[in-house]
């Protein structure tokens, strides 16, 4: 980066702030040691993963941890190398009770010369995140990395560190009530998808006449369901054997070739994330193109069991090879089959499936095991997609408003923070 460049990208902090590069008043710490000399002992682990979901370490046993790690013997910051847009920063304590672990992949930092809250806010503002965003080494979204050194010897204006506690003590109160406000909206979010759920799970378990004579599923968790429907496995439901999708890397992104669909690229709401666009050459999407009446099954990881419906808005379009295809005959609606993957009594049938080895798996054939309750008449099962489709709408018109807000809390959160870092709220500085 040229001089002028630092020059304009530190414009906007406070004339009378300290200019001097953080590895000038940092320490890179990297302790380095193999989790295996503790044996079967427990550790506290910071990996990646963890801190994304709660901010904290894993307790787990050493001997499952296979990499050298970096060991945390005082309050540390630790700046994730990988993806720097999601921000994962955390400070890391010695835990009082177990050794304390993290990823080779976090940049570790101590100092007695900068207060580490303010430098915790510093890392996950969105100045920085921009910063760091912009000189990733690898060309792939998904396994973008930072050069270590770009993030210890970051540029910075420091205020005095007595001004540097304030501001993390004002972050520190302010990210608690925002973050309290979100907590309250998912928990919302997540009653009105347990509401959503169970409307689901009643009529397509159940059906629409409460005064239909019922029999035994012979399904532990479905229960009774009306007499005159029956029961029968996917493979039973598909017009061929349910498929894996293509093994091909996600390295293209020409819009006349067919999308290649992965999981993460829809939304809960069945729509395809515009952003996250790949395709792949029509010669290798070929045998893998998505028709009408394709239900697609997540087969493993943290997304196994959760099932998509094409839809002719995706236009042409494949399927990546940890994706499951059901095509569903034609005699059938499929819809309703989509909406009985997402009951209650699905997913006990997922968690009481899973593979268990290294990651949580279920194959094609399992999937094809399944057992489904169905009326066999169409228009039956058109009628109670209409009647979910009805009874959910309103629901999800909640659920869009509040995903909306929650976006909305987030933004204000980042912009807070960067705001504070960078010294635009002075008034708070007296506090």
């Amino acid at each position: 980066m040229t001089d002028n460049f630092e020059q304009q990208w530190l414009s906007d902090l406070p004339p009378d702030w300290t200019e001097v590069r953080a590895d000038f008043l940092c320490n890179h710490h990297r302790v380095t040691i193999d989790p295996q000399i503790y044996g079967d002992d427990l550790v506290a682990h910071y990996s990646i993963p963890q801190v994304q979901e709660s901010g904290g370490p894993l307790i787990e046993p050493a001997c499952d941890i296979n990499s050298t790690k970096l060991l945390v013997h005082a309050p540390t910051l630790l700046v994730s190398k990988l993806n720097p847009r999601k921000k994962t920063v955390c400070i890391a304590k010695p835990h009082p009770e177990h050794p304390t672990l993290a990823s080779g992949e976090f940049v570790a930092i101590n100092s007695d010369q900068i207060d580490l809250n303010y430098a915790y806010y510093l890392w996950s503002s969105q100045k920085v995140t921009d910063r760091l965003s912009a000189i990733v080494q690898s060309a792939t979204r998904s396994h973008q990395r930072v050069n270590p050194s770009e993030i210890t010897k970051l540029p910075w204006k420091w205020p005095p560190i007595a001004t540097q506690s304030r501001i993390a003590r004002f972050l520190d109160k302010k990210t608690e009530q925002i973050n309290g406000l979100i907590e309250k909206k998912r928990e919302l979010l997540d009653r009105l998808a347990e509401k959503r759920q169970a409307i689901i799970t009643l009529a397509v378990t159940k059906g629409l006449n409460p005064n239909a004579l019922m029999k035994p599923s012979g399904i532990e968790w479905v229960g009774d369901i009306p007499a005159h429907w029956q029961v029968l496995r996917l493979k039973s439901l598909t017009s061929e054997p349910l498929s894996y999708g293509a093994n091909a890397a996600a390295e293209f992104d020409l819009p006349e070739w067919p999308r290649f669909v992965r999981i993460t690229d829809v939304d809960e709401l069945g729509r395809l994330r515009e952003e996250t666009f790949r395709s792949l050459p029509p010669e290798v999407a070929q045998a893998f193109l998505l028709q009408p009446n394709d239900i697609l099954l997540a087969r493993s990881g943290a997304t196994v069991g959760k099932s998509f419906l094409y839809r002719t808005s995706w236009g042409v379009a494949c399927y990546a090879g940890y994706l499951i295809r059901a095509r569903i005959k034609a005699q059938y609606d499929t819809r309703y089959f989509y909406r009985f993957l997402g009951s209650t009594c699905y997913w006990e049938w997922v968690r009481s499936t899973f593979i268990q080895s290294t990651i949580q798996n279920i194959s094609a054939d399992r999937y094809a095991n399944l057992r489904i309750p169905h009326p066999s008449d169409r228009h039956e099962q058109e009628a109670i997609v209409v009647f979910i489709d009805t009874s959910c709408a309103e629901i999800d018109g909640q659920r869009e408003l509040i995903a909306r807000s929650l976006e909305r809390l987030e933004e204000y959160r980042s912009a807070l923070t960067t705001a504070a870092v960078t010294g635009q709220l002075r008034y708070m500085q007296s506090q």
